[in-house]
C-alpha cells in the first residue's frame, strides 16, 4: 500500500512516497514526469519516512555524502540498470550519459540512458543530478536546471542558502 507525506527542504517541498514501508519515490515541486498525486496513496507518516527525511536533512546540510535507505525502484529492466549506475557516481562528482551508457556496455545508448535517468522516482537520493552532459555542462534534470546546479554546488562545498 502506497502511501506519501510532504517534508520542507532547501529546494522546495518534496513529496515522499513509500509501498509498503520502503521508499520508492522522492518528487519536488514542478518536477516533470512527477506522478499524479493520486499514485502516491494516503498522506501519512509511517516510520519508513522518518530515516529518509533524516538523512535527506544530514544531506542538505553537507554532514551526509552517502544514502543508506532500503528504496523499491520500479521501473522496467533497463530503467533499474541505469539507476544502479546513478547510485554508484560518487558524491560530489559528476559523470555524463556516455560514462553511463559504456559502463552499462553500450556506449551508443546515451540518449536511452537520459530517458531513463529523466524517469528517477527517487531524485536526490538516487543522484541522476550527478549526470551532465558530453561537454560538462549542465542538462535535462527533472527538477530544473537551477536545483540541478544547486544540488551539485552543495556537494562541491559551494552551496550558499
Amino acid at each position: 500500500m502506497k502511501q506519501h507525506t510532504v517534508i520542507d527542504s532547501p529546494y522546495g517541498p518534496l513529496t515522499l512516497v513509500a509501498d509498503d514501508g520502503v521508499l520508492c519515490g522522492l518528487y519536488m515541486a514542478g518536477q516533470r514526469h512527477r506522478p499524479s498525486e493520486e499514485a502516491f496513496g494516503e498522506r501519512a507518516r509511517p516510520a519508513a519516512f522518518d530515516a529518509a527525511e533524516e538523512q535527506l536533512e544530514a544531506y542538505f546540510a553537507g554532514r551526509l555524502t552517502e544514502f543508506t535507505l532500503e528504496l523499491r525502484l520500479d521501473g522496467t529492466p533497463f530503467q533499474r540498470r541505469v539507476w544502479e549506475q546513478l547510485r554508484s557516481i560518487p558524491y560530489g562528482r559528476t559523470r555524463t550519459y556516455g560514462d553511463l551508457a559504456e559502463a552499462l556496455g553500450n556506449p551508443g545508448a546515451s540518449r536511452a540512458v537520459g530517458l531513463a535517468n529523466g524517469r528517477n522516482p527517487i531524485g536526490v537520493i538516487v543522484p541522476c543530478h550527478r549526470v551532465v552532459g558530453a561537454d560538462g555542462s549542465l542538462t535535462g534534470y527533472g527538477g530544473g536546471l537551477d536545483r540541478k546546479r544547486r544540488l551539485l554546488d552543495l556537494e562541491r562545498g559551494a552551496a550558499i542558502f
